[in-house]
């Protein structure tokens, strides 16, 4: 039998899958655990978009020493009792989707690098019975280094099943008018309990400028999104602003720039800050340590008053039923 394709279990009865995705984490918050899901992350070619041998011998020989031990660092000063956040929530987020999904409906979470991987979780979906897949990334913006690049991982394992299971993926949700509303009424709900600073940063997971000149839909989606969701809070223009976060490297990003925001802010009048991120649906690294951690002390170092960082929806009960009728809907003509 030729070794290029996965053998194929007995299955018991005929199901239906839902998987989400979401982009990893490492095991540990150490420089040891780090590295190896760096590298992995770091790999993939549709996050960096450079001839592969000369960007390994930059990653193995430069980046994965220095930065191993900073993100290690990073990690560190969120990780929880149980776990990294963002494995944490996204397990929190599945078991809350799977209570309320249609009876026959298996939904599972895979993470793009690390574990659960998803050939690991689609194996196991498949050995369920599971023969109609959709496939859901959790990123309401579609990117190709985020959304395209564990959309890749479940093709791959695609390409290795004899027998192949029927696949629908979502690809975004950016301009989803469930989203949005849930999104708005989430911030307002936390004005309400804290208050409101006088402006409004929404800011996103930035990419190079090279993949948008491409022709990545990543900016517009953004621009899409904020459009609709300060139509939702009623802000004026004066009031909020839309900007990109993580910048990576000396090549051009898409701005303007959270960092340099956050800098520039107070200089410009703006002494209280809410900061919320649209592009993430689960805290994580970028958001509790980059916007929470470094972004908080960066404002109110250079003349910032108060700061005030707006948390994901995360595993909310109205995010969850936002996610559970856009499931539905995609599910049409399986059930």
């Amino acid at each position: 039998m030729s070794k290029l394709f996965l053998s194929e279990p007995e299955t018991p009865k005929t199901a239906i899958g839902v998987l989400l995705l979401n982009l990893g984490t490492p095991t540990a918050p150490t420089a040891q655990a780090v590295r190896p899901y760096l590298r992995e992350f770091l790999s993939d070619q549709r996050v960096v978009e450079l001839p592969h041998f000369l960007w390994q011998m930059i990653l193995r020989g430069i980046i994965l020493p220095v930065r191993g031990r900073k993100s290690a660092h990073a990690y560190s000063s969120i990780w929880q009792d149980n776990g990294s956040p963002l494995l944490i929530g996204t397990q929190a987020l599945t078991t809350a989707l799977a209570k309320i999904m249609p009876k026959g409906v298996i939904t599972r979470f895979a993470m793009t690098y690390g574990q659960p991987s998803v050939a690991n979780v689609l194996q196991e979906m498949k050995q369920q019975g599971v023969q109609y897949l959709l496939v859901l990334p959790l990123y309401p913006q579609y990117a190709s280094s985020s959304s395209g690049a564990a959309l890749d991982q479940v093709w791959r394992v695609m390409l290795r099943q004899r027998v192949q299971m029927a696949v629908r993926s979502i690809t975004s949700f950016h301009a989803d008018n469930n989203y949005i509303q849930t999104l708005a009424s989430h911030i307002q709900t936390y004005w309400q309990k804290h208050g409101r600073g006088q402006y409004l940063l929404l800011s996103y997971h930035g990419i190079p400028q090279a993949q948008h000149l491409a022709g990545d839909e990543y900016v517009e989606h953004c621009t899409t999104t904020t459009r609709l969701l300060v139509a939702e809070l009623g802000l004026k223009e004066s009031e909020y602003r839309q900007a990109f976060q993580s910048r990576f490297g000396y090549a051009p990003w898409v701005g303007p720039s959270t960092q340099d925001l956050l800098v520039q802010l107070p200089q410009a009048g703006i002494s209280s800050l809410d900061i919320v991120c649209p592009g993430f649906v689960t805290d994580c690294l970028e958001t509790l340590e980059e916007i929470n951690i470094r972004g908080r002390a960066d404002f109110l170092a250079h003349g910032g008053k108060q700061f005030q960082y707006i948390p994901c929806l995360n595993s909310e009960h109205e995010w969850v039923e936002v996610l559970a009728p856009l499931i539905r809907q995609h599910l049409h003509g399986w059930q």
